[in-house]
């Protein structure tokens, strides 16, 4: 299994979790392309420090909203949102590149990562981002999303991915944040989850129903308070329950 966080969402001053810590614990980090987080110095210092720990580097697209994180939704024609995709993966590959490593899958981040789930446009604009750009490129998301469904159609690889500090509706969606119930902030529950994940590949829901959760990389969310100790203690978990913990890339 692999687990991931999603890292480097500082801006300038403003600091935003602990990215060296969780770095020495995940084994993919997703990194902020400088839209709704990050800029240069930032993705720079996180993408050296996953070098270093020999952690897989994944740019994390999201819509151009540094004001509110990526996290409101934005009406973008096609063409607009396939360009601004293809500008933050590159701006995150170069780094890569003078680090001595590379981008090794995409993944939507926020507002997007909720839209592609349902949205066709939305969705096709990433699938053509990652085609054009490099088409041996992973994109991970939500499990039997439509950017799950159109990536495979065109020939990708579509990671599942699922969420050991988020609560799940009955029909597999995340729990819209704002709402009860959207966060786990217990770090037994966020334990407890993700090792159901890795092991039964299912989620207990809100309701209390068991829903199918086909995941191949389990995320923990960088700003999530107490975000390190949460990772040392699923980390912990994972390996006593004998799942082996890699990149999927």
């Amino acid at each position: 299994m692999d687990l991931n966080a999603d890292l480097g969402e500082g801006f300038g001053v403003w600091q935003l979790g602990d990215d060296a810590a969780l770095l020495d614990l995940v084994t993919s980090a997703n990194v902020a392309c400088g839209f709704h987080a990050g800029d240069a110095v930032t993705m720079r210092r996180v993408c050296a420090g996953a070098a270093e720990r020999g952690v897989a580097v994944g740019a994390q697209v999201g819509y151009r909203d540094l004001v509110g994180f990526g996290r409101r939704p934005i009406a973008y024609e096609f063409a607009e949102l396939r360009d601004e995709i293809l500008y933050q993966l590159g701006a995150l590959d170069g780094f890569c590149r003078v680090v001595g490593t590379r981008v090794r899958y995409l993944k939507p981040h926020g507002a997007l990562y909720h839209a592609v789930a349902h949205d066709e446009s939305q969705a096709a604009a990433v699938v053509a981002a990652v085609t054009e750009y490099d088409d041996q490129l992973p994109l991970l998301c939500p499990p039997g999303s439509v950017l799950a469904q159109l990536a495979t159609g065109a020939g990708l690889r579509a990671v599942g991915e699922g969420f050991a500090d988020r609560g799940y509706l009955p029909n597999g969606r995340l729990v819209p944040r704002g709402t009860p119930n959207a966060l786990i902030t217990d770090p037994e529950l966020m334990a407890r989850q993700a090792v159901r994940i890795a092991t039964d590949r299912t989620v207990v829901a809100v309701d209390g129903s068991v829903i199918p959760c086909p995941a191949q990389s389990i995320c923990l969310h960088g700003d999530t308070p107490g975000a390190v100790r949460c990772a040392e203690l699923i980390r912990a978990v994972l390996v006593d329950a004998g799942v082996p913990l890699s990149p999927f890339t």
